[in-house]
């Protein structure tokens, strides 16, 4: 039985973008972060959140839906910002978010991106342009105007 939790418990860390070994939310690198978006043929949304923040506990249920209805066509890209990793990973547990999440105890990606609060969350078009910026819970209608306007399409959730 222990076993099939630890098993259990390193899968979901995987998921969540965390070392299979460790269950750690990589570390942000924004420089890395940056060369990823001006690289990515697809639109991107990243989601500034912390497991302590609770708007980011109301948006966390609509993200999961947007990654799995867009998720082909745009990628999703979680930031715990001011969190402990034991936070970060019961969050994405709790929530099943399944995307890739970094972790960014500093406030990095807010500081270089500009924006204030948590959540924010970051609207790209391909190859990195910032479209829109979100601050502070987002609902479905928001979330849904920005993935169609970085998709240029109008699809719905």
């Amino acid at each position: 039985m222990r076993f099939r939790l630890t098993a259990m418990l390193i899968t979901l860390a995987a998921c969540a973008g965390g070392g299979a070994a460790t269950g750690e939310l990589p570390l942000i690198d924004v420089a890395a972060l940056e060369q990823r978006l001006q690289a990515s043929p697809r639109p991107v949304v990243i989601n500034v959140w912390a497991s302590w923040c609770l708007p980011c506990r109301s948006e966390a249920p609509l993200l999961k839906e947007a990654h799995e209805t867009y998720g082909d066509r745009v990628e999703f890209i979680g930031v715990d910002v001011e969190d402990s990793q034991a936070g970060a990973r019961q969050f994405l547990s709790e929530f099943e978010l399944d995307f890739d999440h970094l972790f960014d105890p500093h406030r990095e990606l807010p500081q270089a991106l500009g924006g204030f609060g948590t959540p924010i969350t970051y609207f790209f078009a391909p190859e990195g342009r910032l479209v829109r910026t979100h601050s502070g819970a987002i609902d479905k209608e928001g979330l849904i105007s920005g993935i169609e306007e970085i998709l240029g399409s109008g699809s719905t959730l």
